[in-house]
Parts: structure tokens; C-alpha cells; sequence
């Protein structure tokens, strides 16, 4: 009993993430209407997370949650290049060659890419309940993104490419998120994982040839708090709940609430409008989270 209303907070804990995720998209583009370039937003995004991760750590037990092996490491690592570096690259180039619409659909083969690639590499069962889970999850998160109209006219291959990339590192961050997570604190792995992401983006993003349109000051708040809410607070809460839920698979499906929060902060702060095909969307995505969290799924 203990075990299973465990892995209930670990769905909320992730479930939590997902609505901090989903206002991602207003830090962002305030920023951008500022003069940010998307690599530099998520240059300032990682390298503030960093800073407020390490001030966390070093407040809750010091800097011995620091000291780390070198698996350890290698894993953190490779959660902050891939999960934030690499993902956050191949999303922006994905953006500007296939539009927005486009790269949300693109990315959102991540749930059937972590279901495949849990049963592969931890042996998790693979049955019917969620295949349909999953499928239900692309449908929703697609027609919510993109109102069920999306031109594919003049489509860069290599923006497909892009996009299917960043669909991929984003899938990794419930696989790499375990492993990194199995010896060490939430907080640390968080820290290393910002850390390295900082290092990677810093030379793409180039931050000290930046023009900005507005003031400074005013960018730097913005992406503090974007630091702050839904990425630090965001992913803590995450990977807490990823060590309480059993399966990785229902990990990215229960996240993606956050494509529900994204599209209704569109209608409410910009006046965006839902058409038919996104409120079904949303009840896709509603149904698919619900199914998942079912106990048994083996239908």
C-alpha cells in the first residue's frame, strides 16, 4: 500500500512539472519581444538554473552532495547536454525552418520514444493499454498545438530532422533523469545537469554579442524568474516524482499537461483563440493521462 501511494505523489510531483512547463512559453516570449534569440533565452534559462540549483544544494546539506563519482557525473552530464543543450538547439533550428506548429508535432513522438526505449533498456511491459495511451498523447498534444491546422508546404528536411532530434532529447530526460538519479540528490544532479548544459549552449548562444532591443534589465529579470519557476522548481519536482513512479513510459504522457496549461495561458494572456480541434485535443490529452495512471493497463 505504501509503494503504490508513493507512486501517487511521484504523479503529482510530475503531473506539478508539467503545469510549471507549461508557462514556459510566456517567459519566452516576453523575452522575445525584447530581442532574445532563442539560444540565448535558453543559454540564460540554464545558466541561472544553475546558480539557484547550487545555492539550493549548498543550503540544504553543503557541498558534500557535491562530491560525485564518475558515473555520476557522466550521467548529469549527459542529462544537461542532451535533455537542455542538445534538445534546446535542435528545438530553436526546428522552429525557424518548419514554424511552430510543425515542431510541436515533431516533438511530440518523445512519449512513444521513452515507451519503447523503457521496455528496452529497464524491461517494462509493453501492453495494449499503453500503446493507446501513448498514441491518444500524440493525437492530443498535436491538435492542442496546432488547432489541427498545420501547413506542410516547403517543409525543410532538415528542419524535420531538427525537430525529430529534439523530440528525442526530450524523450531522454525520464531515461537519463533515472539513471542519474539512482545514487545521487535530486538537487545535485539538477546542479551538474545546468552546469553542463551552460558550458554547451555558451558558445552557440554567444551571450556577449548580444544586441537587445529593450533594456537589459528587464530581459535578465525575466529569464531569472523562467530560471526559477519552470526550470529549477519545475525539474526538482520532476525527478522526485520519477523516483517514486515505477514505470518510466507514464512519465512524459502524465508531463504533458503542460501543452493543456501552454494553449489555455495562449487564450487568456494573448488572445489566442481555441478552435474545436483543440478542445479536443485537450480531452485527448486529459483521457491519455487518465488512462495512463490507471493501475492495470494491460488491456
Amino acid at each position: 500500500m505504501k509503494k503504490h501511494k508513493n507512486e501517487k505523489l511521484g504523479y503529482v510531483l510530475v503531473f506539478l512539472a508539467g503545469l510549471l512547463w507549461g508557462t514556459i512559453g510566456v517567459f519566452m516570449k516576453e523575452m522575445s519581444r525584447g530581442g532574445a534569440s532563442a539560444l540565448y533565452i535558453s543559454f540564460l534559462r540554464v545558466a541561472f538554473a544553475f546558480i539557484i540549483m547550487l545555492l539550493f544544494t549548498l543550503i540544504k546539506g553543503g557541498w558534500r552532495l557535491m562530491i560525485f563519482n564518475k558515473k555520476q557525473l557522466l550521467f548529469s552530464a549527459m542529462l544537461g547536454i542532451v535533455c537542455h543543450g542538445i534538445y534546446n538547439i535542435f528545438y530553436s533550428y526546428a522552429v525557424t525552418l518548419t514554424g511552430v506548429s510543425v515542431s510541436a508535432v515533431l516533438l511530440n513522438v518523445a512519449p512513444a520514444i521513452t515507451m519503447f526505449t523503457s521496455v528496452l533498456l529497464f524491461g517494462e511491459q509493453l501492453t495494449r493499454g499503453k500503446m493507446i495511451a501513448v498514441v491518444m498523447n500524440i493525437i492530443g498534444c498535436t491538435l492542442t498545438a496546432t488547432g489541427g491546422t498545420f501547413s506542410l508546404q516547403s517543409v525543410s528536411i532538415i528542419g524535420i530532422a531538427c525537430g525529430v532530434g529534439a523530440g528525442i532529447s526530450y524523450a531522454m530526460t525520464a531515461i537519463l533523469g533515472r539513471f542519474a538519479m539512482e545514487e545521487s540528490d535530486v538537487f545535485a544532479v539538477s546542479t551538474y545537469s545546468y552546469l553542463f548544459a551552460a558550458l554547451f549552449l555558451v558558445i552557440p548562444s554567444k551571450p556577449w554579442n548580444i544586441h537587445l532591443e529593450t533594456g537589459v534589465l528587464r530581459i535578465v529579470v525575466i529569464g531569472f524568474l523562467l530560471a526559477l519557476i519552470p526550470t529549477a522548481i519545475a525539474y526538482v519536482l520532476y525527478y522526485r516524482g520519477l523516483r517514486l513512479i515505477e514505470e518510466t513510459t507514464k512519465v512524459p504522457v502524465i508531463a504533458s499537461c503542460e501543452t493543456i496549461v501552454a494553449a489555455v495561458l495562449g487564450v487568456v494572456l494573448y488572445q489566442e483563440r481555441l478552435n474545436a480541434f483543440s478542445v479536443v485535443g485537450i480531452l485527448f490529452v486529459l483521457s491519455s493521462i487518465a488512462l495512463m495512471n490507471r493501475r492495470k493497463l494491460s488491456i
